[in-house]
């Protein structure tokens, strides 16, 4: 398993602590720090089974300060903006194997672990 995690996010913590809870192995991707890959957002999006937009916080204050348009982005300039820009990626997110759930509210993490 793989926990995409944002140690600032209150979500991201509480869904951390399901996960330490379950007793079962996962690794952290702290993916504000760790590189990500454009194969590595579509993986994600393959196996949320989501549009990039989907996968975007659509509050996040650098989205009107950078002026991005993502309603007149396509599905690349999407995953180049959210790789330029990971603190727009929805957290948490852990992936088993072929799935992988956002983890909003924190408790569909159990549903992945089950």
């Amino acid at each position: 398993m793989i926990y995409y995690h944002n140690p600032r996010c209150s979500k991201s913590r509480e869904g951390l602590k399901l996960l330490e809870n379950s007793k079962k192995q996962f690794e952290i991707k702290l993916y504000l720090s760790d590189d990500l890959s454009y194969s590595e957002i579509e993986d994600l999006l393959d196996k949320l089974q989501i549009k990039p937009i989907e996968l975007v916080r659509k509050k996040e204050k650098i989205i009107e300060e950078e002026g991005i348009d993502l309603k007149n982005m396509s599905k690349k300039e999407i995953i180049l903006t959210i790789l330029k820009y990971p603190i727009l990626i929805e957290r948490p997110i852990l992936i088993l194997k072929d799935k992988a759930v956002i983890g909003r509210p924190p408790e569909i993490i159990n549903s992945i672990l089950k």
